[in-house]
């Protein structure tokens, strides 16, 4: 596993993150405990330290259940998670959305059940469209001072909402928002116009979610599989339903046969060049050594071009230069 520094912290994270909502089975669909603990063990094992969580996952369960695993290594992991939705099926309207009192029910909440002090990095998962940006800016203002977190991130909100934010925050001299969490994938490029290069701008650690499109770009679909399709109730996943996505599929399949890979390992490869962190959700420990195996591919240029013209939001617009981070910058990346 490759370490890279995490925007401008001195977090220096490992290449892909694991993201857990796969950890329990609260929605009817997930990983039991045991099999959690297998996925969790073997990432660890293969050198990642950037676990990913939110309370609403599996309505708490995730959560506990990296309570349990992080006993006695607490320190070996980035651990990051999100608040906005609350951990209860039917959570009161007080304790959800992005309001320092959503926060503050939501963050002690989490702690407990992650049995841990503080949070590495802590998300608003999405934005209520109602909270201004001054009020989420202070709370987690309150809570950096509190010692409950030390970073504080975005997830899911547009680029000029993430602008604002963080500006408030720079301006104020607060704690610092120094990530963004999207969705990102051959399937779904759109934040290519505008949140990456925010992202970078304002010097943002990225962590992109969905890879794999949520196992489209795989093609287990066109197998008969259903998983993410109807799992969490047809959510995070993006159907083959046009021209385009036909192709984009045939081309990451041709370029995994060519490779001798799965199409998998070719999906987050590519994700893997816009210098953002990939997030895996597997299912399984087979899914997620599956999921391992992009880290050993490295796609050439023409496999890359062939990949970026089938996706292209704009057929017209020219081949991208080769960089691993949007603005052209290289990360310094260690090898352990």
């Amino acid at each position: 596993m490759k370490y890279l520094p995490f925007g401008r912290t001195g977090l220096m994270v490992s290449q892909l993150a694991l993201g857990t909502g796969n950890f329990g089975t609260g929605w009817g669909h997930g990983a039991d405990p045991d099999t959690s603990e297998a996925i969790f063990n073997a990432y660890a094992d293969a050198g990642g330290n950037f676990i990913d969580t939110a309370d609403v996952y599996q309505f708490g369960q995730s959560e506990e259940i990296l309570g349990a695993l992080l006993d006695g290594r607490r320190e070996d992991f980035v651990v990051a998670t999100k608040f906005t939705r609350g951990a209860a099926p039917n959570a009161n309207r007080l304790v959800t959305g992005n309001s320092r009192k959503a926060m503050v029910a939501s963050v002690e909440a989490s702690l407990r059940r992650l049995k841990t002090d503080r949070i590495d990095i802590y998300w608003a998962h999405y934005p209520d469209s109602v909270t201004p940006a001054e009020e989420i800016v202070r709370g987690f203002e309150d809570l950096a001072r509190a010692g409950k977190i030390l970073y504080a991130g975005l997830s899911n909100f547009p680029a000029w909402r993430l602008s604002r934010i963080v500006t408030l925050a720079e301006l104020t001299r607060v704690v610092p928002v120094a990530a963004a969490q999207f969705e990102h994938s051959l399937v779904h490029r759109q934040p290519e116009a505008d949140l990456f290069p925010a992202s970078d701008a304002l010097g943002l650690g990225v962590v992109t979610w969905s890879p794999l499109g949520g196992g489209m770009l795989t093609g287990k679909y066109r197998q008969g599989e259903k998983g993410r399709a109807e799992g969490f109730g047809g959510r995070v996943f993006q159907p083959e339903n046009s021209g385009q996505r036909t192709s984009v599929l045939d081309t990451v399949l041709l370029i995994a046969d060519e490779l001798g890979v799965g199409a998998d390992h070719v999906a987050i490869a590519w994700a893997e060049t816009h210098g953002a962190v990939p997030m895996i959700g597997p299912r399984s420990p087979e899914q997620l050594a599956s999921n391992l195996g992009a880290l050993a591919v490295e796609l050439s240029s023409d496999q890359l071009d062939r990949l970026d013209a089938v996706s292209s939001l704009d057929p017209t617009a020219p081949a991208r230069d080769h960089v691993p981070r949007a603005g052209g910058k290289s990360p310094r990346v260690v090898i352990a």
